[in-house]
């Protein structure tokens, strides 16, 4: 799955004058449009092709993202001829859609691993799988009723008390647009109901961070807590600790994850860390390989990790070596470890807390890498990853 599709149709109506003149999805939080914020999101999450469907106001939103590229994900916007509904703005682009497809809203922020949801529902029969979030009273959002994994019911925003709430984050087959009998429909309202009396709707509990802009009260919180939110981040040694370090690692058929790595990544992502690796590759300056090779194999390991819904954030490597072969990568460079350039500059481009940043290498240079740039290092000696993350206080 690589399709995400965003709904940035609605009016707003509760911020008021806010909205008059700025579609909600377009707030300000700490110099950037809230959208923004979800495209990351969903972008660091492996997604490359992302959907905006606008409706009020929507050449305010058309004129900033359509064609855009954030890191690896393309940006389209599409326009909606009328009101249509959340529902309705799916259908106009059925013949966009994946057979399988991420779906959220516009005006939303939930902080878990998208990814996971695939792990949700092994019956083929599922149409929709629903992230939800668990809050003390939900009285502002109505209740979902879960038996097992399976969605049953939907409440109206009637209940006090503490329960269970769509996080408005879902993954979808194409098939549900066939549930769609009048426009505007409201996928909320006409289909997921459906879909739960069927019993074809399964959900999942996820505590991580939420916020709807929907009122001025949670607007204003969003622009408070936003901008400042850094994650606690585990960066990776490549060879030696996720991968056997057979010598000079470039080739798919020659790679062999160490036992837990994979499911020590996943357990990053459900934690909400940030997953980075910093790898030196010496083979590259030393004229073995290039680094097209060490980005297929980079992609080749995402596509794997993704199977079990898990992935790495970012990739850095330095190419370089003072003793290499190759001209122009034969220096003394400040990224190769123990130099801290990696390190350096991923702090620069993702909003890390160091405080709460460890690297976990097999050799002393790892280390030394770690405290030249003011995170703390561990050392892998061998045995299971995931056990030495499980480890790291959470």
């Amino acid at each position: 799955m690589n399709q995400a599709v965003i709904l940035v149709g609605g009016k707003g109506t509760r911020l008021g004058l806010l909205t008059s003149e700025t579609p909600k999805p377009m707030m300000d939080i700490g110099g950037r449009p809230f959208v923004q914020l979800l495209i990351e999101e969903i972008a660091r999450h492996g997604f490359e092709d992302i959907t905006l469907l606008c409706g009020h106001l929507a050449e305010k939103i058309y004129s900033v993202f359509d064609d855009m590229s954030i890191g690896k994900a393309e940006v389209r916007c599409i326009v909606e001829p009328q009101p249509m509904g959340t529902g309705g703005a799916l259908q106009q682009v059925a013949d966009l859609l994946d057979e399988e497809f991420l779906l959220l809203n516009g005006d939303s922020l939930f902080d878990f691993n998208l990814l996971d949801l695939q792990t949700l529902a092994s019956s083929q029969s599922w149409l929709g799988k629903v992230a939800l979030r668990p809050l003390p009273d939900t009285g502002r959002y109505g209740t979902v009723t879960l038996d097992g994994e399976r969605i049953t019911s939907f409440a109206e925003k009637t209940a006090i008390g503490p329960g269970l709430i769509n996080g408005g984050v879902y993954m979808l087959r194409r098939q549900v647009l066939d549930y769609i009998q009048h426009i505007p429909c409201s996928l909320e309202k006409d289909i997921l109901p459906r879909l739960a009396a069927e019993g074809r709707l399964f959900g999942r509990a996820y505590d991580g961070y939420f916020i709807d802009i929907g009122i001025p009260e949670d607007l204003q919180r969003a622009q408070a807590e936003l901008p400042n939110r850094c994650r606690p981040t585990v960066f990776f040694d490549r060879d030696g600790v996720l991968n056997h370090d057979d010598g000079y690692t470039h080739r798919i058929e020659d790679f062999r994850w160490m036992d837990g790595a994979m499911e020590a990544i996943k357990l990053c992502n459900d934690r909400g860390w940030l997953v980075i690796v910093v790898t030196n590759q010496a083979g590259i300056a030393r004229g073995y390989y290039d680094e097209a090779a060490v980005e297929h194999l980079h992609n080749w390991m995402q596509a794997q990790l993704r199977t079990m819904g898990a992935h790495v954030d970012a990739f850095y490597y330095c190419p370089h070596h003072p003793d290499g072969s190759v001209a122009g990568l034969r220096i003394a460079c400040d990224c190769r470890k123990p130099e801290p350039g990696m390190l350096h500059k991923a702090l620069a481009e993702w909003p890390i807390d160091p405080e709460s940043a460890y690297l976990i290498g097999d050799k002393p240079s790892d280390l030394e890498a770690a405290q030249r740039a003011g995170v703390k290092g561990v050392m892998f000696d061998g045995g299971n990853v995931l056990d030495r993350v499980k480890a790291l206080p959470a």
